[in-house]
């Protein structure tokens, strides 16, 4: 390594060290493949050919790209066009040797993205979300000038996957309203030729006639079997429903995991919560046989956690992904005789896999303490980006303390060199989002950083979070941020009480719903936390609801029990803007100026009434969505954050480089 990279500190060299992610192939030309990578700085999709070795890069946008997909024989990538992080937009598409890119479905408006499903005979399946229209799902197969709609509802659902065939296709939806809980209903793909503006039925529930035939809506939503479709849409039969919320005491939800890779083959991989906790079983769609799958390991006992599936080519055997207390796993599974076989991995995180046609499993791994790879069950690295591998951090200790719904599972690192005994430290409590999302021993720059600073980093897995069973994961409910508070302050217990923690020099943050938890905490445990540092966060509910994208809205419902106008105090408990006369500790808010997910006006609210108070606070504001893919804006956020504790906090290492809230780009006051 030269030395002037050697100069730059190794926090920094993290972030800009290449990465690259799990590799998607073409499932009839495998040896076509396309990933995403960060190598010129932003994250963008690259093609790669493996029978020649080329590299090409596919995408150039100064905000990045990272949604695509491949067609079936390789010809086409496929990718998601929105404006500067908005998530809005189109699909486009571009030849796998390059050439210009064209507007893949024309006819089709911007919209957010609910999925997207290419057939091996070209049919095209495009999910579209927006506030206006909810959800519709637009069909286009081959030899049509235009898609035709032959999906609509108001609540959130999306595309699933359609049979190696291309006759049956399955969709995810929360028809009845539960977003946390989704459906699968099955149709069945018109031939082509099939005439568009035809009677139809309804998809917001199967009803059946005389015969006992059960048919659907393709697009009004209601169960109204004598409805007319309008122009632009036509009909499609529902084949099967599986819906595990409906009428029940204890929903449950089932998501579809993909068709058996088999022309002809009606099965589908299902992911359900029947036993308490995701896990795989196969569903023939057709004659509605369900094959319940025995997940044993090599001494008898069931996998605890959770647990997902995807088919092996050939559809003969499952590749299985165990996820239990932060780390992960993976199997195969034969179909005909139930036989688990453990595929060896390092212990650490599988934070994605993929089963090639020749028998291996290839997999991106990391840990908290060594930078991701994409490995091989040969043994092999398949791919690693270019330039040098950034420096490694510290493991991560297990921690599990009581809290007041049952035992919370922490991850704690302390600063290189440092052992117990060595406290009480300063601390940063990092906060994660989701809230259905977990924190895990995987390799995260950010977590890095602060451990390079001196700080200890404790994550706190609480109540919403996944890989825990359902009970854990459902459990937020009406008192939401506050439940999840209350684990986190049973951890920050623990580490005062255990001398980790320096009570004077503890830091909240987290962005995303960890941002939202790290305001909310600042108002409602005042006394807990000396700084509050905040990435897109949820500052004002009511408003906050009003703003964002509509899969978020159906999210908030569920866990609210209502929109703000039926459940207002529920809102109003749990909204961030209630608290913030009580905050007593200075604040630092990053904001994407783009945002659907958490919008800039709610933030704006927070912001001025903290200026209305007299409060300390810095605000920085950059022109992207949801968190930047550009490398030099991830760097000046965490360098801004540095500074902001760094000057705050007494005694915290100086080893930031300068830059502070109030330059060009930020705002401080």
């Amino acid at each position: 390594m030269s030395e002037e990279k050697s100069a730059v500190p190794a926090w920094e060299q993290r972030f800009r060290a290449a990465r690259v992610w799990l590799p998607d192939w073409a499932e009839d030309a495998p040896d076509r493949a396309l990933y995403v990578s960060n190598a010129t700085g932003t994250y963008e999709v690259y093609a790669w050919d493996r029978a020649t070795g080329a590299h090409r890069q596919v995408t150039d946008r100064p905000n990045g790209t990272t949604d695509a997909e491949l067609s079936p024989d390789g010809a086409w990538i496929w990718w998601f066009d929105d404006h500067d992080g908005d998530e809005f937009g189109v699909w486009r598409r571009q030849p796998f040797a390059g050439g210009p890119d064209e507007e893949a479905v024309p006819g089709l408006a911007p919209s957010y993205s609910a999925g997207l499903a290419l057939g091996r005979d070209g049919t095209v399946v495009v999910g579209r979300s927006t506030d206006e229209d909810g959800t519709t799902l637009h069909l286009r197969r081959p030899g049509d000038a235009e898609p035709v709609e032959i999906y609509r509802h108001a609540e959130y659902g999306g595309v699933g996957d359609l049979s190696h065939d291309g006759t049956l296709l399955a969709v995810d939806h929360t028809e009845h309203g539960d977003a946390m809980h989704s459906a699968i209903r099955i149709v069945r793909i018109p031939a082509v030729g099939t005439a568009a503006g035809t009677a139809a039925g309804t998809t917001g529930g199967s009803t059946a006639d005389a015969t006992g035939t059960a048919t659907a809506t393709a697009t009004l939503g209601t169960a109204d079997a004598t409805a007319t479709a309008t122009p632009g849409t036509i009909t499609v039969e529902t084949v099967a429903e599986l819906d595990e919320v409906t009428g029940r005491d204890e929903p449950r939800g089932v998501a579809c995991l993909g068709f058996a890779p088999v022309e002809g083959d009606t099965r589908l991989l299902v992911a359900h919560q029947r036993t308490g906790r995701w896990e795989p079983m196969v569903w023939d769609v057709v004659t509605g046989a369900e094959t319940a799958l025995t997940l044993r390991d090599e001494q008898g006992r069931e996998l605890p956690g959770d647990v997902s599936a995807q088919w092996r080519p050939g559809a003969e055997e499952l590749l299985v992904e165990h996820e239990y207390e932060a780390r992960s796993e993976l199997f195969s599974y034969s179909l005909a005789d139930g036989r688990l076989t453990r595929l060896e991995t390092p212990r650490g995180t599988v934070s994605g896999a993929t089963a090639r046609p020749d028998g291996t499993v290839e997999y991106l791994w990391s840990s908290a303490a060594e930078p991701s790879a994409v490995r091989s069950t040969t043994g092999t690295v398949v791919l690693r980006a270019p330039g040098p591998v950034p420096p490694g951090s510290v493991p991560v200790e297990d921690v599990w303390v009581d809290g007041p719904g049952g035992r919370v599972h922490a991850l704690v690192q302390r600063p290189a060199g440092s052992v117990p005994g060595d406290g009480p430290l300063p601390t940063v409590f990092e906060v994660h989002g989701g809230p259905t999302h977990h924190d895990s021993d995987s390799f995260a720059a950010g977590p890095a950083a602060w451990l390079d600073h001196g700080f200890a980093v404790v994550r706190v897995n609480y109540r919403g979070s996944t890989g825990y069973g359902q009970a854990w994961t459902d459990a937020l409910q009406e008192r939401i941020g506050l439940i999840e508070l209350e684990d986190i302050a049973a951890v920050r217990e623990w580490a005062v009480a255990s001398g980790l923690a320096d009570p004077r020099r503890l830091v909240l943050t987290g962005g995303s719903w960890g941002g939202y938890l790290t305001l909310l905490g600042l108002g409602v445990q005042p006394d807990a936390w000396a700084l509050g540092v905040a990435a897109v966060p949820v500052a004002d509910y009511h408003t906050a609801y009003a703003d964002e994208m509509e899969a978020l809205k159906s999210l908030d419902r569920t866990l609210f029990g209502g929109t703000p106008e039926e459940v207002p105090d529920r809102f109003t408990a749990s909204s961030p803007l209630t608290y913030v006369d009580r905050v007593r500790v200075p604040v630092y808010i990053s904001a994407g100026v783009n945002d659907p997910r958490c919008p800039i006006r709610q933030i704006e609210n927070y912001v001025e009434r903290l200026e209305q108070l007299g409060k300390p606070h810095e605000v920085y504001r950059y022109d992207a969505g949801h968190g930047s893919l550009v490398v030099e804006e991830r760097i000046k956020q965490l360098r801004l954050e540095l500074d902001f504790v760094r000057r705050h906090l007494d005694g915290v290492s100086g080893e930031t480089a300068a830059g502070t809230g109030g330059d060009a780009n930020g705002e401080s006051a």
